[in-house]
């Protein structure tokens, strides 16, 4: 499995751009830190914004960046056929899609896992509900070496997903597809509760 974790250019999934890519993978149910992938993308246009606050991506860093197409090859071959998860999955997942469709034509097949949606399902008794990485590592003590910086958050949310796939096998979900029945069930119910 491998845990990835975007910084774009905004929060606008038609417009904005990915600008930094940060991954590691999850291996026999342990982090290997031995396999990392972390990439700034060349955006020659991209000019600073609100997001730079955020993320704290120069205009300059962009500038010397790996050039999108061969960042993003370099990505794929990384990741290989191992499933992906993020936390907001769905934001990842579209800004993924987007990039890989623009600069090779390539359709993103991988099935997405999301953090965020794992968090309150296996931790019911959490006060908390929609919310943020910060919350959930809060909740659990972790630490973020530094917050909105792709490999770092990557890290944080991998080191959340081992905690939340140790309480998965404590309620007898010891794999990725009952995981994902469990999800499926609960995504069943909260549509039928919103009706």
């Amino acid at each position: 499995m491998v845990v990835l974790d975007l910084e774009t250019s905004g929060l606008d999934r038609q417009r904005d751009q990915v600008l930094s890519i940060g991954a590691l993978a999850i291996d026999n149910g342990a982090i290997d830190l031995g396999q990392q992938f972390e990439c700034t993308l060349q955006r020659l246009d991209h000019r600073a914004s609100a997001s730079t606050l955020i993320h704290g991506i120069t205009p300059s860093a962009i500038a010397r960046g790996v050039e999108p197409a061969e960042a993003l090859l370099g990505f794929m071959e990384f990741l290989g056929d191992s499933p992906l998860l993020a936390f907001h999955a769905g934001f990842d997942q579209r800004m993924l899609s987007r990039a890989l469709k623009q600069s090779l034509g390539y359709r993103l097949r991988h099935g997405f896992f999301d953090v965020a949606e794992l968090a309150p399902l296996l931790c019911p008794q959490a006060p908390i509900r929609n919310g943020g990485l910060d919350d959930w590592t809060q909740y659990f003590g972790l630490q973020a070496q530094q917050r909105h910086h792709a490999s770092a958050d990557a890290l944080v949310t991998a080191e959340l997903a081992l905690i939340l796939f140790s309480k998965a096998r404590q309620q007898g979900l010891d794999s990725l597809p009952a995981l994902e029945q469990r999800l499926a069930g609960q995504r069943r119910r909260q549509q039928a509760y919103s009706l």
